[in-house]
């Protein structure tokens, strides 16, 4: 899960929030978003798969001005069942034998020379 605080500075009041709150919700992967701070200029995100960048642009075309508090993601410790390796046994190897061929002289006596 990641969590992203953006600072948006909001001069028109209440109907700028409004609507600074519906863009951050509409972009997808966010899932909760809720405003911050003493004067409730900034907006805090939380989901998976957001950029917030992309929702810092779109803060900035449509609201005002905007920028990144903070961007941080939650790293949760999963206790995973690590089961223990068991040695395998391994069926041991001779040494390579060396073959060696001898081959016994052919003595024909009828051989030809010619051919």
């Amino acid at each position: 899960m990641k969590t992203a605080v953006i600072q948006v500075c909001i001069a028109e009041g209440e109907k700028a929030r409004k609507k600074a709150m519906k863009i951050a919700v509409g972009l997808p992967g966010v899932e909760s978003s809720a405003l911050k701070g003493q004067n409730r200029d900034q907006i805090e995100v939380k989901g998976d798969n957001f950029d917030p960048v992309e929702l810092v642009t779109l803060l900035r075309k449509k609201v005002g001005h905007a920028i990144i508090v903070s961007f941080a993601e939650d790293k949760k410790e999963e206790k995973r069942d690590e089961k223990k390796a068991e040695p395998k046994i391994q069926c041991p190897y001779g040494p390579p034998y060396a073959f060696y061929e001898i081959r016994d002289p052919c003595y024909d006596t009828n051989v030809c020379s010619i051919l």
